[in-house]
């Protein structure tokens, strides 16, 4: 084992674990990221990404490549006997200044996963394909990993280990967290993604049967493939081969112009529906599917996963800075229930399909994730000031001010990055932020004044049309504190400056 302790050990190179690899690396950590399998996924399973999580892909600098690989959802096409019916699942919204990112994006996996290795790359780092975790132990210092791997094997010591290996954990199964929750064994879905020919690829095809035994065939963006979903009986052999899949859909649609070819990826699937019972075990974390497992309907799963990674980034280097460990605790406090929701959510969904309910294919605030809130929890109490439409723990919304050069900048644009943002409404408020004292180490805090003078601010603004006095509910002078994962960490607007340092002491390294 080599002499040198790195920061942390990523187990899982899929969404969550390379997102949080990103946010790690552009902290300044020293990790490693290992994923067993040969090389990055290449099938098209999770293929929608919710508007908050675009937001968060915008931070981490991979949002460019997420819409260049990926479109709106088309219209369902739902096939009723000789009959098509146009469906609109998810209404179609226009983005505003809060909301720059107001629809589901439609990306194969196999892209996304590339999107973000891509921007994992840039920063230097690469996941390391082919290495399995196949033993750990921890003590109050450190955990201590034994890797295998095509060179030999190795032990890897790590501050901390995050395990973002999907449903079938090694790092949950080994840490001994329980994974409670089902599985029904007789209720598979065979994904194929291949060429379809005798189908328009304007639209969502569906073929909605009795009992939920559907088949559906989504055109895959800037491509001529379709993921097709087969939902099984009980008893049914998944097909193999173009001929017997082309054969199955068939006999089922009553089509026999539809025909699939040149398969890329195959995959029988069963829903679990399971949720870890701990998301810590002392040094070693979970994250992702590794934490929570969800039926397909709603595109809630990856979302999630990366959004884990989001919360638990900071928080790890925040500690490794000398913050108190307790902050870590407050990701499971956060996360899990988020979790569980969604859990929910996801499950009323697909149950419904079986019904032939309506409701159960359309799609609407509630899956976005935009209005999640933390609100209540350890680092969002409920004794914490307000403002007249956002509490602590809620998402900060994004609105267009004016620079001191009379330039438009997004407050998203101060977001962007690794550090916390202090948004000082009104004179009163930024003569409190300009008495603020930050602590040396840890994340860095950037300072804007809005409709005020400032000694201190690095940003002067203006917020000329009131697009963030109406989105933050603003009627007097307001401090607020933005987390690094852009979530409201503090408001004030009374005791401005002895409020706020209490907010800062439980989140950042004790100040020297």
């Amino acid at each position: 084992m080599s002499d040198d302790t790195i920061d942390v050990l990523i187990c899982g190179g899929g969404p969550a674990g390379t997102a949080l690899a990103i946010d790690l690396v552009r902290r300044g950590l020293k990790i490693r990221i290992i994923d067993k399998a040969a090389h990055s996924f290449d099938g098209s399973r999770a293929k929608g990404i919710q508007p908050r999580t675009l937001e968060v892909l915008e931070d981490l600098g991979a949002l460019d490549d997420i819409l260049s690989g990926g479109t709106l959802y088309p219209l369902l096409g739902l096939h009723i006997g000789p009959v098509t019916v146009p469906w609109r699942m998810m209404k179609k919204t226009e983005p505003t200044h809060a909301v720059p990112y107001a629809n589901t994006w439609l990306i194969p996996q196999y892209r996304t996963d590339g999107a973000l290795h891509a921007q994992l790359n840039s920063l230097g780092q690469q996941v390391e394909f082919g290495t399995e975790l196949v033993a750990l132990t921890q003590d109050d210092q450190k955990v201590v990993a034994t890797l295998a791997a095509p060179r030999g094997d190795e032990k890897v010591a790590a501050r901390y280990l995050v395990g973002a290996d999907g449903g079938s954990s090694t790092v949950r199964r080994q840490t001994g967290i329980e994974f409670t929750g089902s599985t029904d064994e007789a209720d598979r879905m065979l994904i194929v993604d291949g060429a379809v020919t005798g189908l328009s690829r304007d639209r969502w095809h569906m073929w909605p049967r009795l009992g939920g035994r559907f088949i559906g065939a989504c055109p895959i963006p800037h491509s001529d493939l379709f993921q097709v979903m087969i939902r099984l009986s009980p008893d049914e052999q998944p097909p193999e081969g173009e001929d017997q899949i082309t054969a199955r859909i068939q006999k089922q649609t009553g089509n026999s112009k539809i025909t699939v070819r040149n398969i890329q990826w195959r995959s029988v699937f069963r829903p679990n529906i399971r949720l870890a019972e701990s998301y810590r075990r002392g040094r070693i974390f979970l994250a992702g599917d590794a934490a929570h497992v969800h039926t397909p309907a709603g595109a809630q799963g990856l979302n999630t996963g990366i959004q884990d990674a989001y919360n638990l980034g900071w928080k790890l280097a925040q500690v490794l800075a000398g913050a108190n460990e307790q902050l870590l605790d407050s990701y499971e406090a956060e996360r899990q229930p988020i979790a569980a929701k969604v859990l929910g959510l996801s499950t009323a969904k697909y149950e419904g399909i079986a019904k032939l309910d309506p409701s159960s294919i359309r799609r609407g605030t509630d899956e976005q994730q935009l209005k999640l809130t933390y609100h209540g929890g350890p680092l969002a109490p409920n004794s914490s000031d307000k403002t007249t439409t956002l509490t602590v723990g809620d998402r900060a919304p994004d609105a267009k001010l004016l620079d001191a050069e009379g330039n438009q900048i997004r407050l998203f644009d101060l977001y962007q990055g690794p550090h916390f943002t202090a948004l000082a409404y009104g004179n009163e408020a930024a003569e409190a932020l300009d008495q603020l004292d930050w602590p040396t180490t840890g994340a860095t805090l950037t300072r804007a004044a809005i409709n005020a003078k400032s000694a201190k601010s690095d940003h002067l603004l203006t917020d000329t049309h009131n697009t963030m006095q109406r989105t933050y509910g603003i009627s007097g002078d307001t401090l607020l504190l933005i987390r690094p994962d852009g979530y409201i960490g503090h408001i004030a607007t009374n005791n401005l400056k002895d409020s706020t340092l209490l907010a800062v002491d439980a989140m950042t390294p004790a100040q020297t």
